[in-house]
């Protein structure tokens, strides 16, 4: 009788920075025994940035190169900018799922009252032709107001790392939006990080939605059922030199995740 090979599935979470943490929860909520690899790729931070050309090259190299060295069974694109630029390549290259996250548009439609949603991403993903389209698509029938924001990337980004978050700024970025949008679509997986100060600085009324949840709920009916808990420690990896980690190793200790790891990529 040939037995089948029982083996515990491992999930690479990728994104240019700590943003894809907030859609990792969400799977982890409801994935616990899985064994995670997140990889963010902080030398070319933050990927809005960055020619498309590289972009594609950057995430095809480093995930491929990931892929192959953890027998990862799943990968996450935890970043919507890579998302909208780079699915089909890493489909291309790659004999495993790759999910990725696109704003949560459409339940937006759905759930907003008056018909007037607020669409909180970075500058690139506001302004791209595919976000265009997912409106076009999906909520034509309301007005959606956009805020394209790098700042918050960079609240985001530092409040993993111990600094507190001005709810005053907060204000300030979003007074456009002052007693107009009765829904926010949160574009950008960094923002879900600090959704609660988002909310504060709303100052409540407001529906605050993102896709980490759809995207948990995708990952595990692709995974099927675990059969086998995993008991190796989740791991970290980051890009960029450097080992001044500490705040941030202490925030991913309360995620179940181990402290990061610089990881030298030769191509880049």
């Amino acid at each position: 009788m040939i037995r089948q090979r029982i083996s515990v599935k491992r999930v690479l979470i990728f994104d240019s920075g700590v943003g894809g943490l907030s859609v990792y929860q969400e799977i982890y909520a409801q994935l616990p025994n899985v064994h995670y690899i997140y990889a963010f790729d902080d030398a070319a931070f933050p990927y809005g940035e960055l020619p498309e050309e590289e972009l594609i090259e950057r995430t095809r190299y480093i995930v491929s190169l990931l892929v192959e060295r953890h027998t990862v069974d799943l990968v996450v694109v935890a970043c919507n900018t890579a998302s909208t630029i780079v699915l089909p390549t890493l489909r291309e290259c790659l004999a495993v799922p790759v999910v990725g996250v696109v704003p949560a548009i459409k339940p937006a439609a759905t759930l907003s009252k008056r018909k007037v949603i607020g669409l909180l991403a970075t500058p690139a993903t506001v302004q791209r032709e595919y976000t265009d389209l997912l409106i076009s698509k999906f909520a034509s029938h309301c007005e959606v107001l956009r805020i394209g924001s790098t700042r918050l990337v960079e609240i985001a980004e530092q409040k993993l790392r111990g600094q507190a978050v001005s709810i005053s700024e907060l204000k300030a970025i979003l007074a456009p939006w002052h007693d107009k949008v009765d829904c926010i679509v949160l574009g950008c997986t960094h923002f879900p990080l600090i959704k609660e100060e988002i909310s504060q600085a709303l100052e409540g009324g407001v529906i605050i939605i993102d896709s980490g949840r759809a995207i948990a709920n995708r990952v595990k009916d692709l995974l099927g059922e675990i059969t086998i808990a995993c008991n190796e420690p989740n791991l970290t990896y980051k890009s960029a030199a450097g080992n001044n980690t500490a705040a941030l190793d202490s925030s991913l200790a309360t995620m179940h995740l181990g402290p990061v790891r610089s990881l030298h990529y030769p191509r880049f």
